[in-house]
């Protein structure tokens, strides 16, 4: 016999909750966090690293689960986008604040620049690491007005860059820099892959941090096919392999690097054994300058104070 159609949606909706729960790592359902919360004091603050004449934590807030970039299906990603209202965003970023966090990254948007600014308008007060996006080759001028909000740093977004380096226009890119520099903000270069920012401290470019993805998701087909063969997985591949290449690079940079991609967009969230792990490697394999970038999703239980708590244990014993 069919379902009705009240069966019908209640089965989506179960299994739509249980596979965000899954990518995104979160077993126990819990309640939003009180919008009265106060920031962290400088007591309470994650251990910092220096970006220019900034104070960073150790543990920045990224923005993909907020605004639906979930590295898995179009399903997940409405389901998040569905979850961050406005009002849930301002909660979310106090309580970063509340448990040390002092820094925010994402990329640049009309939503995203309407949350920062009503953010602000709540009193808040985390710095804001703004990422372009990938059409910024085309549209230079969005860095003019990303600079109008009162970013700490902008960097133009790694798949951009990556493909001017195939392109052979890297000329491009240098000129997005220093478009980026004229502004008087700190200049970020944001990359996948390890060679993009070998390049860039070979080249001496000007340039004051680097935004490094621990797996490099813009490889090309043709080379994913000789690592792999012809048959190639559906959907984005993460090569155990590519951290270990990319830690490599980050301890060779003189410039501060700003990891990402630290439990490979919610593909290792088996156990909270595991995403300690992934915390724990990444921490132990990269200079004591550098810092990580974790999107958090709070709708099922408490990430943020979950991630911070680790973080600052790691970094007290190193």
């Amino acid at each position: 016999m069919q379902d009705s159609p009240a069966v019908n949606s209640a089965t989506r909706r179960d299994f739509l909750n249980q596979t965000a729960a899954i990518a995104a790592g979160m077993t126990v359902l819990g309640n939003p966090v009180p919008a009265e919360e106060e920031p962290a004091s400088s007591k309470n603050l994650l251990p910092t690293i220096k970006l220019g004449p900034h104070a960073i934590t150790r543990l920045i807030i990224g923005g993909n689960p907020i605004y639906g970039y979930s590295h898995f299906n179009k399903m997940l990603s409405q389901h998040q986008i569905a979850w961050h209202t406005p009002e849930r965003v301002v909660e979310l970023l106090q309580h970063s604040e509340k448990v040390g966090i002092n820094t925010w990254q994402n990329s640049y948007a009309e939503r995203t620049l309407d949350d920062l600014e009503r953010f602000r308008a709540a009193g808040g007060k985390l710095q804001w690491l703004c990422l372009g996006k990938p059409d910024w080759d085309e549209r230079p001028d969005r860095v003019d007005d990303a600079a109008k909000h009162k970013p700490i740093g902008i960097a133009p977004h790694g798949a951009l860059a990556e493909k001017l380096h195939r392109q052979n226009k890297l000329t491009v890119l240098t000129d997005l820099l220093k478009r980026i520099r004229d502004q008087g903000v700190l200049v970020g270069l944001s990359a996948h892959n390890p060679v993009l920012i070998e390049l860039a401290e070979e080249k001496g470019w000007d340039v004051d941090y680097y935004m490094c993805c621990l797996y490099y998701l813009t490889r090309p087909r043709a080379e994913y096919q000789k690592i792999l063969g012809a048959d190639l997985p559906l959907g984005e591949i993460y090569l155990p392999t590519d951290p270990p290449r990319m830690f490599k690079t980050i301890q060779s940079a003189k410039k501060p690097c700003l990891v990402y991609k630290v439990l490979a967009a919610g593909r290792r969230i088996g156990s909270s054994k595991e995403v300690r792990q992934c915390f724990e490697t990444a921490l132990s394999n990269v200079k004591p300058t550098d810092a990580l970038i974790v999107g958090m999703y709070q709708e099922f239980n408490d990430q943020v104070s979950e991630d911070a708590a680790i973080v600052r244990e790691i970094c007290s014993r190193k």
